[in-house]
């Protein structure tokens, strides 16, 4: 292998995994409808009162039949979005469980415990079974077009600050899923109201987690404008 001599040149400069989250009705799936080709997988119900491309799924089997036919259509799509991921998260406890029970001390899970949530293994157990899960799916998503965004919900959540507790907004995942999501995107968006705007905010503080691996995003808070994001 021939090693590198001088810079390489960046090979594109918008943001293949995108992560936006905000507070419910603030215009998150809205924003999505009014970006050209993009596919909007609606996993709660959220687009109907909108005229959307979009296309609305029930569980995990739907959602893989959906994932097929992009894939066997030549993924037409240049976008595609989830929304939301805190659904799949919810869906993906029953995956979850599946992996537990393929391994030999998990074969007898359901018979010993019948109708018991996989999280409830001692020592957090589950949550392992339930971040793999979660990572295949969202691994297999990625696939599915040139530009993956992710939409979630948002949840406060306490942090230390100097000795005292003050609330910060954060995706709302479980536990290191929000941090593996998160490492594995180029930007992360959150998404508010300013007046009649809907704004988005890539600018990371103590109290609230966002920002971009994209030069023309860093530190970036505007009205949500998807010209200004994809630029290339």
């Amino acid at each position: 292998m021939e090693l590198p001599t001088e810079k390489v040149p960046a090979s594109r400069k918008s943001p293949k995994n995108m992560i936006i989250y905000g507070a419910p009705k603030i215009g998150k799936t809205t924003a999505l409808s009014t970006l050209d080709n993009c596919l909007i997988i609606d996993l709660e119900d959220g687009s109907d009162m909108l005229d959307a491309l979009k296309v609305k799924v029930n569980n995990l089997s739907e959602l893989t039949e959906v994932g097929k036919s992009i894939i066997k259509a030549g993924k037409p799509y240049k976008y595609v979005a989830i929304d939301t991921i805190s659904k799949l998260e919810e869906w993906c406890e029953e995956d979850a469980k599946k992996l537990y029970m393929a391994t030999p001390m998990g074969k007898d899970f359901d018979t010993k415990n019948p109708g018991m949530s996989i999280l409830s293994l001692p020592m957090g157990g589950g949550y392992y079974y339930l971040r793999k899960a979660f990572m295949k799916w969202i691994t297999n998503l990625n696939k599915l077009a040139d530009h993956i965004i992710l939409v979630g919900h948002l949840k406060d959540k306490m942090v230390d600050k100097k000795g005292k507790e003050v609330a910060a907004k954060d995706l709302a995942l479980t536990g290191k899923i929000t941090e593996i999501t998160c490492s594995n995107a180029d930007a992360i968006g959150y998404v508010y109201r300013d007046g009649d705007d809907t704004c988005i905010s890539f600018n990371s503080s103590d109290n609230i987690n966002a920002g971009s691996r994209c030069d023309h995003l860093k530190g970036k808070e505007m009205v949500l404008d998807w010209s200004t994001i994809f630029i290339d």
